[in-house]
């Protein structure tokens, strides 16, 4: 259906390695193990494994199949199932500029940290030195006004690498790069572990973690947060999956992969959480307090935490510090690769470029708007603003609508179920329909809703209202306007796009006809 010189993934372990590269990312990390205990701790484990089974893997089943299906980018293999639909296609190619532009500068920082980890050049105040010292942070949030050379640089490196990596392309570029840098990861992660567990206070971070409230459970707010961090750290409702898929074989156990992969990311998550918080309790002990006053989410965590922790450290604080700082930027650039595919994918069956030329040009213009906007007094400002805005009105509201275009408008699960099950040693069942059709878009409209209604009685961060309307607001609507004026413009290949996705709709209705009788 589609040009028969498509790449394809070498094995399928190869793009098993490529899926779990772009879920685990900088949120397993840092994100997961607040999440969990601030959300009942050891019983937050169960609304997260419901959360998996019944919305996680069957989006990573439905981006499996619309890519393999139609063996396309985004917004292809939208178009091939409705023509309006590829502007949904856009959107998430946009929001995947948008996050790949602020993503890289924060594995920019990790790759400078293990650095300053060797010497512990934060000194006695980390906070400090990341603020003031090495990021050069504004008083207040607004458009650049100066550069950091000290950010510039590793950035720099850091985009070399990633478009070092798709010039290759699939098989030789993305698939070995993952096949290297998944194991190297787990490794690293795994020694660091084994560290942090044999601190002084190790236990008792570990039981703040693990120790259950099941009054939790109750809360209604936990499941929403249980079925949000699924969402955000499966990498679904960005395309990525849709694009990955469609360099698959014609014969893919979709369903297989897709609960291997979802069970991978979350396993290390898991070890994530048990890392972070033997290393929290050790440093809660040192400083003579409860682990509930040390305990940090995000960038907090990572930049300003942990290098407490390593020069509270009496032996092996450089080794720790290095593990930690490589083993996050090693999942941020898994991360960073497959969101970049993206846009060269979208862009390469829109143009008929090549490859190389693609990445050149539109993998070389996404890094020059990261590298002009974010080593900048105001980049940290700028980042968290593009961050919270495109991953509460883009990723999560371009996920909601794709489940109703597919589901509820176009009544599609029925035919891509068909395929999968084609395909795919693990049969879906009407459970499938059932968790997209039903509990996830209910989920995902509710927790729209509450961050619609939080967002719109107070500035997020208290960010002046000029700041957040270009960097807040105007990115998130604007990746929705640029969905929609790239799918009105004409196709360069007009004639061929025409004739195979007529030739998509044959095959489609014949399929269709075919389990009716």
């Amino acid at each position: 259906m589609v040009q028969q010189s498509r790449e394809q993934w070498g094995t399928r372990a190869g793009f098993l390695m490529a899926a779990i590269g772009s879920a685990v990312g900088l949120g397993n990390i840092w994100r997961f193990p607040y999440i969990a205990y601030d959300n009942g701790g050891g019983a937050f484990l169960l609304p997260y494994l419901i959360a998996l089974l019944s919305a996680g893997i069957p989006l990573l089943i439905l981006e499996y199949t619309i890519g393999h299906r139609y063996r396309s980018s985004a917004p292809l293999s939208y178009r091939r199932v409705a023509r309006p639909a590829e502007a949904l296609g856009w959107w998430q190619v946009g929001v995947c500029f948008v996050v790949a532009v602020y993503y890289a500068v924060i594995v920019a920082w990790a790759v400078r940290y293990t650095w300053f980890s060797v010497g512990q050049q934060w000194g006695d105040d980390p906070d400090g030195f990341f603020n003031n010292d090495f990021l050069e942070v504004s008083d207040t949030p607004g458009m650049v006004s100066g550069y950091v050379s000290g950010v510039a640089w590793p950035l720099i490196g850091v985009w070399l690498v990633v478009l070092v990596v798709l010039a290759l392309g699939v098989r030789n570029g993305i698939e070995k790069a993952n096949k290297v840098f998944i194991p190297l990861l787990v490794v690293l992660f795994l020694i660091l572990v084994v560290q942090a567990l044999t601190l002084d206070g190790a236990a008792e971070g570990l039981n703040a973690l693990f120790t259950p409230d099941w009054g939790a459970m109750l809360d209604g707010g936990v499941w929403i947060a249980a079925y949000g961090q699924i969402f955000f750290s499966l990498s679904i409702g960005f395309g990525i999956m849709v694009t990955y898929a469609s360099y698959l074989k014609r014969k893919a156990d979709l369903t297989g992969t897709a609960i291997t992969a979802g069970f991978a990311n979350s396993s290390f998550e898991l070890l994530a959480g048990i890392g972070v918080f033997a290393a929290l309790g050790f440093m809660a002990t040192t400083a003579g307090t409860s682990v509930d006053t040390v305990v940090e989410s995000g960038i907090g965590l990572a930049f300003v935490a942990f290098p407490q922790i390593i020069s509270s450290l009496p032996v092996g604080g450089a080794l720790f510090g290095v593990l930690f700082f490589v083993s996050l930027a090693i999942a941020g650039v898994t991360s960073l690769i497959s969101i970049v595919q993206v846009i060269i994918s979208a862009v390469q069956d829109r143009t008929g470029m090549g490859r190389v030329q693609t990445v050149v040009l539109v993998g070389g213009a996404t890094a020059l708007a990261s590298i002009l906007l974010f080593p900048t007094h105001e980049g940290l400002y700028i980042l968290d603003a593009f961050d919270h805005f495109i991953n509460q009105y883009g990723i999560a509201l371009a996920g909601l609508v794709m489940i109703i275009v597919f589901a509820w408008v176009l009544r599609r699960l029925p035919f891509f179920q068909r395929h999968a099950n084609e395909v795919s040693l693990v049969r879906l069942g009407t459970w499938w329909r059932v968790a997209l059709g039903i509990i996830t878009p209910v989920l995902l409209g509710f927790m729209m809703f509450d961050s619609l209604r939080t967002e719109l009685t107070q500035n997020y961060e208290d960010y002046p209202d000029s700041f957040l309307l270009v960097a807040g607001w105007g990115v998130a609507i604007g990746a929705i306007v640029f969905g929609v004026v790239m799918s009105l413009l004409p196709w360069k290949r007009a004639d061929r796009i025409a004739a195979s996705d007529r030739q998509g709709e044959t095959a489609d209705n014949e399929q269709d006809e075919e389990e009716s009788r």
